[in-house]
């Protein structure tokens, strides 16, 4: 029943929007983000295997610093990302709460399938699990936005 008012719902604002380039409204925020957590993202049981320890953080802070940088900075909140602020729709900070918020099945879901068409790829396949879920423990400890400095591939 959910899954169809949120299917209506959108496709109401679709259709009140029609081709105007303008940011989303709270309501039309609202909706995404409820279909997004409650009906878009799988895996919102699932568990991470590994256990939360410095050591399966660190391993997730290499896995990120090799593949996820480009986009969400070293921090996960696009410090030193030079694009990130004109991307459409924008590259969350993985700090926020909209993120945050998300279940550690979800977070892996979104690792391994990415989201289209925002541009976040799917690694499925090209990380291990292990390496997907240590990642999962990294965004749940990120460190202070800009602590960790500007990715390598940005310093001229």
């Amino acid at each position: 029943m959910r899954l169809l008012i949120v299917t209506i719902a959108a496709i109401t604002l679709t259709g009140l929007a029609g081709c105007k380039a303008s940011q989303p409204g709270k309501l039309e925020t609202k909706i995404m983000t409820s279909a997004k957590h409650d009906v878009l993202v799988g895996n919102k049981k699932q568990k991470n295997p590994l256990p939360d320890t410095a050591e399966t953080r660190a391993d997730g802070k290499e896995a990120f610093s090799h593949y996820c940088v480009a986009c969400h900075g070293m921090d996960g909140q696009n410090t030193g990302v030079p694009f990130a602020d004109h991307i459409s729709p924008p590259i969350p900070s993985l700090a926020s709460a909209d993120v945050q918020r998300y279940t550690d099945g979800q977070l892996k879901w979104i690792l391994d399938n990415g989201i289209s068409p925002s541009g976040m790829p799917g690694s499925k396949g090209i990380l291990s699990d292990d390496e997907l879920w240590s990642i999962v423990a990294f965004l749940r400890h990120l460190p202070p936005a800009g602590s960790l400095g500007t990715p390598d591939m940005y310093n001229h």
